[in-house]
This record gives C-alpha cells, sequence and structure tokens, in this order.
C-alpha cells in the first residue's frame, strides 16, 4: 500500500485524502516506476522497467501510437505533449506523479459530480466514485473527453498557479493532435495520436 501520509502531504488540496486513497488504491499502481501500455482496449505486453532511465526509453518507445500510462496514479504521460522538452521526468517521482494525478481525477470527479448534480447523501459517493475512476481509466464520461474539458471547480474558486500549470498539461496539445476516433468520435487521448513525437533526448540530462 503507498503510504497514506504520502498521498496526504503531495496529493491536489483541492480532493478529500480519502478519495484521493481510493482512487489510487483502485486506479493507481504500487510502483512509481509503473508504466502500462494500451492499444485501443488491448494491453501491449512490455518489459517492466526497473530504473527511471528503463521508465522513460519505455515511454519514449511507445508514446505517439499507444495509450501510456505512468506511474502511482497511472497518470496519461502523453497529456499536453507537444514537443519532446515537455516529459519531464519528475513524473515518475513518486511525489510529482501523485500531485498531478490527484490534481487530474479531481477535475474528473467534479465533473463526474457535476453530472449527479452535486449530491450530499454519502451513500451516492461510491456511485459518483465508480464513474469517476471509469473515466480516468478511459478519458470518457457520457461522451465528454474529460482530461481536456472544463473544470466545475473553476467556477467557485481562484486558480492557483500550480492549477494554471496543471490546466496547462491538460489542454495544450491532446485537442490538436487528436486524430483517432472511437466509437466515431475524437479519442481524446493524446498517446494515440498519429504524430510520432521524439523524445529521444528525454532523460539524457543529468541535474
Amino acid at each position: 500500500m503507498i503510504d497514506a501520509a504520502l498521498i496526504q502531504q503531495c496529493g491536489d488540496k483541492a480532493l478529500k485524502p480519502e478519495i484521493a486513497e481510493m482512487f489510487i488504491e483502485r486506479a493507481g499502481s504500487q510502483d512509481p516506476l509503473a508504466v502500462t501500455v494500451r492499444s485501443g482496449t488491448r494491453i501491449v505486453l512490455v518489459p517492466k522497467p526497473t530504473t527511471p532511465d528503463e521508465t522513460l526509453a519505455l515511454i519514449r518507445d511507445n508514446l505517439g501510437r499507444n495509450t501510456v500510462r505512468v506511474g502511482i496514479t497511472q497518470y496519461p504521460a502523453g497529456l499536453g505533449i507537444i514537443e519532446a522538452g515537455q516529459l519531464k521526468p519528475d513524473l515518475i517521482d513518486a511525489c510529482e506523479n501523485i500531485r498531478l494525478g490527484t490534481a487530474l481525477f479531481g477535475k474528473v470527479f467534479r465533473i463526474v459530480t457535476k453530472w449527479y448534480g452535486n449530491p450530499t447523501a454519502k451513500e451516492v459517493l461510491p456511485l459518483v466514485l465508480d464513474d469517476a475512476i471509469i473515466a480516468w481509466k478511459t478519458g470518457y464520461f457520457e461522451g465528454v473527453a474529460v482530461f481536456g474539458a472544463a473544470d466545475p471547480g473553476d467556477e467557485k474558486r481562484p486558480k492557483s498557479a500550480d492549477a494554471d500549470n496543471v490546466d496547462a498539461r491538460v489542454s495544450e496539445g491532446p485537442v490538436r493532435n487528436e486524430t483517432t476516433s472511437v466509437g466515431g468520435r475524437a479519442s481524446g487521448d493524446p498517446n494515440t495520436a498519429s504524430i510520432r513525437i521524439d523524445l529521444s533526448g528525454v532523460g539524457s540530462h543529468k541535474e
């Protein structure tokens, strides 16, 4: 199990810690270097990376032709990527992955909650959470590409600098690069864009 204290420390403050924990338990991974590769609905068998360099190389080899999820939150690795320099190695850092993943999932959760009419009854929460996790895994909820959709929470609170950074990663690139379709509509998944991205330089710089 991922340490609850780490989730509370690194998780997005707009998402309740208990929801963040359930999200990671059900949709994430225990391994910060975990990479899941899918081609459509089929899981592509890939070697299990054991080092950050191997993880980045695996992402590089599959990004642009397959769906790639990475790290503790299984964050969509290609989200917002329009050039090689935008894929940051800190995506496989445990704390940073939790920060980014819970911020993005928080938006998905708010989209689903709004669709349900912003219910307050506790018995409705499992239904909202179930649908939010499915939306996280598929990228869709009720026909909406959730990763690029507007955040209902923005109507209620001013944006912080961190929120702007996350929004930029979500909104840039995938909207322009979507080329494949699922059921006759744009897939909404930046990892399936037909443009092959050269990420050969990622991970080569040592600080």
